[in-house]
């Protein structure tokens, strides 16, 4: 009896798989492979984070000067004075609003702490005497039990808030890498793309420029619709906090700019800043109408702003945001919940791009020869003209070329 092939073999036994299971093991091994490079870029990101955070950063910021540079070349400024403009404009303006905030704050704290004590005592006697009858003792029972819950729920938080840096120096540093960052990207942004591209395989080359130009184009929208969309709010809440006469109204509104930037939870936490501001100066009347400028501020925000100016600049749906800030925050705290609504916008477009295949066209274009070959015959502009036309094995180049450079983007 003569043995069965090999190949037979196999073949008989995989006949005997259920087809789904086929189906459903070749996807499991992909997707464990995938999970396993996700697993470690992630513990990457983790250990290197004192060094990524700041060049994330230094990508944002460069989001929103890059245009302003190309605007003030545009307008025939060298390009050496656009650069420095754009650099120190930016730390001119930071540091005039925390000047004004620290001034602020500091000329009032010592009024709001005493008003703070006054109205804690004011709301114990009251619970002391309400139908409660909640004692002392038992009162502040229940504020050691929610300070200890809120330490436990935001050790998240206050995690990513060391792993910008766990000391002074550390801070300085990352302010200096990105600064630094910053300062090379607006100089020779360009030159260090085509290197990354370069990176990639020559086949490859075409779709990775044209994502990452696409993704740096949506990254460039989001950040100037964030700044829209937070300058709006802190507009309404600072100028709700001052006609209610709530003290420090102008903190408040750099407060609320600031935490803007962070979806859900930054609208959040400045909320209920400042309503409690409110509530220990004002009076509980005017904490409530207080509340309400800020649901409404925010309602605008999420109903009108949102839809209509971010949705068109980032294509995320709200689900998306949602779980993109709290995967985030998981990940690296509050720098996470920061970037993660632009890298998933980001990489949303670039995914996109790639599966698209408009790519394809773009390279085939580049590939297509500057003079048209006759049938059986050389061009008619001669020997030359043919061998500028058509790529030369001798020089691979030519069949791949190099990402083209663009027009400067606005």
């Amino acid at each position: 009896m003569a043995e069965k092939e090999p190949g037979r073999t196999r073949r008989d036994a995989l006949d005997s798989v259920p087809a789904g299971m086929q189906i459903a093991g070749a996807w499991s091994w992909r997707i464990l492979v995938v999970l396993g490079v996700l697993a470690v870029l992630v513990f990457l990101i983790i250990q290197l984070r004192l060094l990524i955070i700041p060049v994330m950063l230094a990508v944002v910021l460069s989001a929103l000067l890059v245009p302003f540079k190309n605007f003030l070349v545009r307008h025939r400024w060298p390009s050496w004075l656009a650069i420095f403009t754009a650099e120190v404009g930016t730390l001119v303006v930071v540091a005039a609003l925390i000047f004004l905030v620290a001034t602020q704050v500091s000329s009032g704290f010592a009024d709001l702490r005493s008003q703070s004590m006054t109205s804690y005592n004011d709301l114990k006697s009251w619970l002391a005497s309400s139908p409660l009858q909640i004692s002392e003792s038992d009162f502040n029972g229940y504020v050691t039990q929610i300070w200890d819950a809120v330490q436990q729920d935001s050790g998240m938080l206050i995690s990513g808030a060391a792993a910008v840096g766990s000391s002074i120096g550390h801070v300085l540093t990352g302010v200096l890498l990105t600064l630094f960052a910053t300062l090379f990207i607006l100089i020779d942004g360009e030159r260090i793309w085509r290197w990354v591209v370069r990176l990639f395989p020559r086949k490859a080359r075409a779709a990775t420029d044209g994502a990452g130009r696409t993704g740096w184009q949506t990254l460039q929208n989001f950040v100037k619709v964030q700044i829209l969309v937070a300058s709006i709010d802190a507009l309404g809440i600072g100028i709700g906090a001052a006609i209610l006469q709530v003290p420090l109204a102008i903190p408040i509104a750099v407060l609320v700019f600031l935490g803007s930037f962070i979806p859900i939870i930054g609208a959040v936490l400045t909320g209920a800043v400042a309503v409690f501001i409110a509530l220990v100066y004002n009076g509980w009347v005017i904490a409530l109408i207080m509340l309400g400028v800020v649901l409404l501020v925010q309602q605008i925000e999420g109903h009108v702003l949102q839809p209509f100016i971010m949705g068109t600049a980032v294509r995320i749906h709200p689900l998306a945001v949602v779980l993109s800030v709290a995967g985030g925050s998981m990940v690296a705290g509050i720098a996470g919940a920061f970037f993660a609504v632009p890298v998933v916008a980001t990489l949303n477009v670039m995914v996109n791009y790639i599966a698209g295949g408009s790519w394809r066209d773009d390279r085939a274009a580049d590939l297509t020869p500057a003079v048209a070959l006759p049938e059986g015959g050389s061009p008619a502009g001669g020997g030359a003209a043919a061998a500028t036309a058509t790529p030369s094995p001798a020089h691979p180049e030519a069949a791949h070329p190099e990402p083209k450079d663009p027009p400067a983007h606005d």
